[in-house]
């Protein structure tokens, strides 16, 4: 088996300067999920909002981003991967920098949606222009993917709690400056890709979750994501720290994230098979998170550092998986995939910090082990459905160039 992170030809190391841009305004797309985890306590005392109310940060986000998925190959096939991926970080500029300047708990709410919408059209169309334009194949394009994905979930609550501790609204500036500089790295570096020679329509996503294994796979994330944006959005209440002690907690949590996505992962693969890796790693994120709700303080910063190894594992499994189980074109599969799931993450931050108000703090979390509990049962219901797709990303694991499962 080739290593991915060989310096030479075809190595993750090696990759043309459009895929390096690429990449670096993913992390800061992912960065911005996270930005705001340090500074949710800060933002309610500054807005004089509820935790619930806050909350709605990442449900708009999230419910935006979800129907949004329908949207970006529709406009990717017309206009083209480059025009979109810049049309969607002009979005963010715009809302994230707009959110700065927010009044009221209402007018950041409405920012983030519009931030949600332009995060769209970037991170799908930027999972399949990344993949179309590295060199060494899929292998090596979808690792990187999920090392912007986990350097991004890693330093967005880091970002947050050094500039959040001076202001809240510094986290939302500074990522519209950051935005910027990848708008213009992409304007620079990124050469105009082919047009797919069918236009996709805004159905088509719905059309591909017709296929049993894409339809499975994105069941089993949309349970999985909700007891993920759980534990991203509903544990800074939970933890009350400093934006600081909070930035540092999450920040090693999106460490274990990357680390686990991208070297962990595809050797547990290898070894056990995806499926088994996938059923056993949301197992085991169901009883961190139980205990997560139930430990003291100290436990409960533990798990959540934790969690971020099995959220990294699944991350990866799942991400393979959307993209190879389907004969849908990449960008189709992974839109409505990714529509279905999203829906979770919007639910999530919104029902947690209800629940938690309806009966008591450690609920949420038995919720959330629930959900993991559940997105294991689709996995082994389904697995028929899966285990085609399965065997083929073991086998390319195992073969020498690595991309097997993801050539057209």
């Amino acid at each position: 088996m080739a290593d991915p992170f060989d310096a030479g030809a075809g190595g993750i190391l090696r990759q043309p300067k459009a895929v390096w841009a690429t990449a670096g305004a993913s992390v800061v797309a992912f960065m911005g999920i996270g930005l705001v985890d340090p500074i949710l306590p800060s933002i309610a005392q500054g807005l004089d909002a509820t935790a619930s109310q806050v909350s709605l940060l990442f449900t708009s986000y999230f419910l935006i981003t979800a129907v949004a998925m329908l949207l970006t190959g529709f406009v990717s096939s017309r206009v083209g991967g480059r025009r979109t991926l810049l049309l969607g970080l002009a979005f963010v500029v715009v809302f994230a920098g707009l959110a700065g300047t927010s009044g009221s708990v209402g007018e950041l709410v409405g920012f983030r949606a519009g931030w949600g919408l332009g995060n769209a059209l970037f991170v799908s169309t930027a999972l399949a222009v990344i993949v179309g334009a590295a060199a060494g194949g899929s292998a090596a394009a979808i690792l990187l993917y999920e090392s912007a994905l986990g350097l991004g979930m890693a330093c967005g609550p880091l970002l947050g709690a050094v500039l959040g501790n001076v202001s809240w609204r510094y986290p939302f500036f500074g990522t519209a400056t950051l935005m910027a500089i990848g708008f213009l790295c992409i304007a620079a570096f990124l050469k105009e890709q082919p047009k797919p020679g069918r236009k996709t329509s805004v159905l088509d996503p719905i059309r591909a979750l017709g296929h049993g294994g894409l339809a499975s796979a994105a069941a089993s994330a949309f349970f999985y994501n909700y007891t993920f944006f759980t534990v991203l959005a509903f544990t800074p209440f939970v933890l009350n720290m400093t934006p600081y002690r909070s930035g540092a907690v999450f920040f090693a949590w999106g460490l274990l994230l990357a680390v686990f996505s991208v070297v962990v992962a595809p050797r547990l693969q290898k070894r056990f098979g995806s499926l088994r890796v996938l059923g056993g790693s949301l197992v085991l994120l169901a009883a961190d998170v139980l205990v997560l709700g139930y430990g003291d303080h100290t436990t409960a910063v533990v798990c959540t550092i934790l969690s971020g190894a099995f959220i990294g594992v699944n991350n990866t499994v799942y991400t393979e998986l959307a993209l190879g189980v389907s004969d849908a074109p990449r960008p189709v599969a992974s839109a409505g995939y990714n529509f279905v799931r999203w829906f979770a993450a919007a639910a999530a931050p919104y029902f947690a910090p209800k629940i938690e108000e309806w009966t008591d703090i450690h609920v949420p979390f038995v919720v959330a082990a629930v959900t993991a509990v559940l997105g294991a049962l689709v996995v082994l219901v389904r697995r028929n459905a899966l285990t085609h797709e399965a065997e083929e990303l073991e086998t390319a694991h195992a073969t020498e160039d690595g991309v097997t499962v993801f050539a057209n």
